[in-house]
């Protein structure tokens, strides 16, 4: 006897309306200081400033792609596509992922340049770009901190993280030169520049790709959830058990389970109190579970 059914994933579009106002709103503050670093960056010969309004350029990208996800994610599964259009977060995720190991290596190949032959840098107009900047970061990360679910949101938001982090390093490599006169500071900020966009990059490219390769979301373990299982009466094995993300947030699981003769008189019942234990400890609301009676020989080959 099996339970199982199709999923249609479709979300609300008030679901997403607060993150695409968010992300709209950042792709205006993003957009208009990126201009004002790039602009401030020639004027003060500062590759730092012209890295971090690069690096903008990708944030303004990533947000775009993650607004154009978020965005298409409500739309209703078609019958050919049962889970809806989830996975575009995902992959969005990823080319915000690839873009950012891009830009990072454009960045070093210019610092080293620049620290074998240093360039005079304006440390007064440093400054205040720089300060500039750091607020509009700040703001920006303030704008997106509410939709934390979202690893699309969350990549947009490590964007502009990484901007505020290397905004700062700029101000105080701008009070260096002011004060100090030594100019390679500027290109060895834009090489921690890079590096902390490595990071970050690798660490939304670990997720997206083990989302990609349906492994076992982080944090939960597939021999705890058996355990879990066959703590509900009747029960009297677990097996082909298979749990993995459709997308950050929304975790499926499907397997196999064994009731005894008097559970299987009342399957429906066992299968309930299944269901509702996977929702209530592991948040696993998308589940299809088949099942097997103990005399039930298994026709095929289970993974």
């Amino acid at each position: 006897m099996g339970a199982g059914h199709v999923h249609r994933a479709v979300a609300s579009p008030g679901d997403s309306e607060s993150p695409r106002r968010s992300l709209r709103l950042a792709i205006g503050l993003t957009a208009a200081i990126m201009l004002v670093e790039f602009a401030g960056g020639i004027r003060a010969n500062s590759l730092a400033l012209i890295s971090d309004a690069g690096h903008m350029l990708a944030d303004i990208l990533a947000l775009a792609m993650a607004l154009f996800a978020v965005t298409i994610a409500v739309r209703p599964a078609p019958a050919r596509r049962t889970f809806g259009y989830h996975r575009v977060e995902i992959l969005s995720a990823l080319v915000n992922g690839l873009l950012l190991v891009v830009i990072a290596i454009a960045i070093a190949v210019e610092a080293w340049r620049r620290f074998m032959a240093p360039q005079p840098v304006d440390g007064g107009i440093l400054l205040t770009i720089a300060g500039i900047g750091l607020l509009a970061n700040l703001a920006g990360m303030w704008m997106l901190s509410r939709h934390s679910r979202s690893i699309n949101v969350r990549s947009a938001r490590m964007h502009i993280a990484s901007d505020a982090l290397s905004s700062a390093g700029v101000l105080m490599g701008g009070l260096v030169i002011r004060f100090t006169g030594w100019q390679r500071v500027d290109p060895i900020l834009s090489a921690g520049i890079a590096v902390m966009i490595l990071v970050g990059a690798f660490r939304i490219l670990k997720e997206t790709v083990d989302i990609l390769l349906e492994a076992t979301p982080v944090g939960m373990e597939p021999d705890d959830v058996c355990q879990a299982i066959e703590t509900v009466p009747g029960v009297r094995g677990v097996h082909d058990l298979h749990i993995w993300s459709i997308t950050s947030g929304m975790t499926a699981l499907s397997g196999h389970v064994i009731l005894d003769r008097e559970a299987m008189a009342r399957s429906d019942d066992a299968l309930n109190r299944i269901k509702g234990l996977l929702q209530e400890r592991f948040a696993i609301v998308h589940t299809t579970l088949q099942i097997e009676s103990e005399t039930y020989t298994e026709v095929g080959e289970v993974h």
